[in-house]
């Protein structure tokens, strides 16, 4: 029986939104980490392997496609469900993340509060291959 919160990891530079997707999620039960760009991200993965990751796309230095693919290359990594959250809100972006990245969902900018909890808890309640 597993009694620990459902762990996520926001990946994102601007730290105005994690602290706000922390407050959404906690209010949810959620156990709600942030890291402040892709490097620092990719760490948390390895050391805290979450149960989601949600993920910025236009970040400094590494950028969320870049996170994302070192994650599905990973072993270890590539069966934690990931859903963008992003200002990259064209429909050609959306298409590329879900049916060609195959990510888990993809959220635009700016987003309310029952979206992204929505969003979390359908990829959560997805069985996992």
């Amino acid at each position: 029986m597993q009694d620990k919160p459902t762990r996520i990891l926001c990946i994102e530079d601007e730290t105005e939104m994690i602290d706000l997707m922390q407050l959404i999620l906690s209010r949810k039960g959620y156990d709600v980490i942030g890291a402040a760009g892709g490097q620092e991200g990719l760490e948390k993965i390895r050391k805290e392997k979450p149960d989601l990751v949600l993920l910025d796309l236009m970040m400094p230095e590494m950028g969320g496609w870049e996170v994302y693919q070192q994650m599905k290359a990973d072993e270890k990594l590539k069966e934690i469900p990931v859903i963008i959250v992003t200002a990259k809100a064209q429909s050609i972006d959306k298409v590329l993340g879900l049916y060609i990245a195959k990510v888990d969902d993809y959220i635009a900018k700016p987003f309310s509060p029952s979206e992204l909890i929505d969003s979390v808890e359908h990829v959560l309640r997805k069985p996992r291959a």
